[in-house]
């Protein structure tokens, strides 16, 4: 209910920056103005910026070493994990190409042509100064709270992954005091971070407003394109996941997308995937996945494969740069992916985690922080398609793999009709059918 209320007040704020900026863009039709008006707008951006830079660094510590130190070190779940991992990059990759080949076909971000603010114009990029070398010096941290302090996500992820492994080697258990340490900071900054949520409307009404006063109302227009480029490519991804999965599995893939439009469904309408797991677990169990396969790979899938999120992610960051006008080598756009595909793990549970992760890759880009509010406005649709879109990928992800341990039945479950409706062959008095 929470989250409801907040994306309806980010939806307010954003027909009401709309409202506002047209009024500003009447009111005062000369450019020089009409930049001096929005500059107003700038101390709100500013304030709610500087408040989701101050999260970044502790959330992706605290997440990743969660996630790892919570793994169980036996052999058999160490040949899954690395078969489901091994499915997830593979998958994750596919999802960042996609966006990032439709983010490039498109250019939906060029007619917005906007001028990069005065904090940022500093940071643009330094293509002489990208190479390699420099790339994979920078990833090693001198310091844990140096990286900390600068926010230097690479460095903070690879410090997280040597301190995960270390803790998961040494058996302490989850009654240790480092593990449970660990897990309370992760809740603690979920908490933070959904105060820091909360100033969202404000920022997204004051982005909002300080474009169309600039603008005008066309770059409406420009968000339309946006949006349903978005679900095309989503179309796309799916397309392209089905048809792995029959590879691998066969046409029954098709029945499983069938025996999962609940949890799909209800994944679109509340964008949130933890309000789709019981009942994507449930359905992939009467699927005929063993349930050790669906308890394991399942909850995995939601730290480690979000393709959804991570196809929003490459989209997210290009339409940005081309909005500014900042032209994206090739070698940038490939660095872009593998930060995404770092970045994005241990994330589960985080709200608007893809922001959180494109605010996080702008400024190592040398993108302007005020770029996230582009697109921040319009999230909300964003997040049900993505999500919906992760439950499908987490699915088949799951199908496959049970597949490969010789842990999935030939065929449904008894009581599990081929329509792809579950229904109980023997239903006792008082039990849903």
């Amino acid at each position: 209910m929470k989250s409801q209320k907040l994306t309806t007040w980010i939806v307010a704020g954003m027909v009401l920056g709309v409202v506002v900026g047209y009024y500003c863009h009447a009111r005062w039709p000369d450019p020089a103005e009409a930049k001096e008006v929005a500059g107003y707008f700038s101390i709100i951006t500013d304030v709610f910026l500087r408040l989701i830079k101050m999260i970044i660094a502790p959330l992706v510590f605290a997440g990743l070493v969660s996630g790892i130190a919570s793994m169980d070190d036996h052999r058999q779940v160490g040949r899954i994990g690395l078969r489901a991992l091994g499915w997830f990059v593979c998958a994750s990759l596919v999802s960042l190409l996609l966006g990032m080949v439709l983010a490039n076909m498109l250019q939906l971000g060029q007619s917005l042509n906007l001028t990069l603010p005065e904090a940022g114009a500093a940071t643009n990029i330094d293509v002489s100064g990208f190479s390699l070398k420099n790339f994979l010096v920078h990833l090693v941290p001198t310091s844990f709270f140096d990286a900390m302090s600068k926010n230097e996500i690479l460095q903070i992820l690879l410090f997280s992954l040597f301190f995960g492994f270390a803790i998961s080697s040494m058996k302490l258990g989850k009654q240790s005091i480092i593990v449970r340490g660990v897990d309370e900071l992760f809740k603690l900054m979920l908490r933070v971070t959904d105060y820091v949520m909360w100033a969202a409307p404000f920022g997204v009404f004051a982005a909002i407003a300080s474009v169309v006063t600039t603008q005008g109302l066309g770059v409406i227009v420009t968000y339309s394109k946006l949006i349903g480029a978005f679900y095309a490519g989503l179309m796309l991804l799916w397309a392209l996941l089905i048809s792995v999965g029959i590879l691998f599995v066969g046409r029954s893939i098709l029945r499983l997308m069938g025996m999962i439009r609940e949890p799909m469904i209800i994944a679109f309408s509340t964008a949130s995937s933890e309000a789709a797991y019981p009942k994507t677990l449930e359905q992939l169990e009467r699927f005929g996945v063993s349930k050790k396969i669906s308890g394991f790979v399942l909850p995995l899938g939601y730290s480690f494969n979000l393709d959804g999120s991570m196809m929003y992610q490459s989209f997210a960051v290009l339409f940005i740069a081309q909005a500014y006008g900042i032209h994206l080598t090739f070698a940038h756009q490939v660095m872009m992916l593998l930060m995404m595909m770092l970045m994005s793990k241990g994330m589960a549970g985080v709200p608007r985690a893809s922001l959180v992760v494109v605010a996080a890759a702008l400024p190592m880009l040398g993108l302007p922080m005020e770029g996230l509010l582009l697109v921040m406005g319009v999230d909300q649709f964003f997040d049900m398609g993505r999500t919906a879109t992760n439950v499908v990928g987490n699915s088949i992800a799951s199908v496959v793999v049970a597949k490969w341990e010789g842990a999935l039945s030939d065929g449904p479950e008894p009581g599990v009709v081929e329509e792809g409706e579950p229904v109980l062959v023997e239903a006792k008095a008082g039990e849903a059918a």
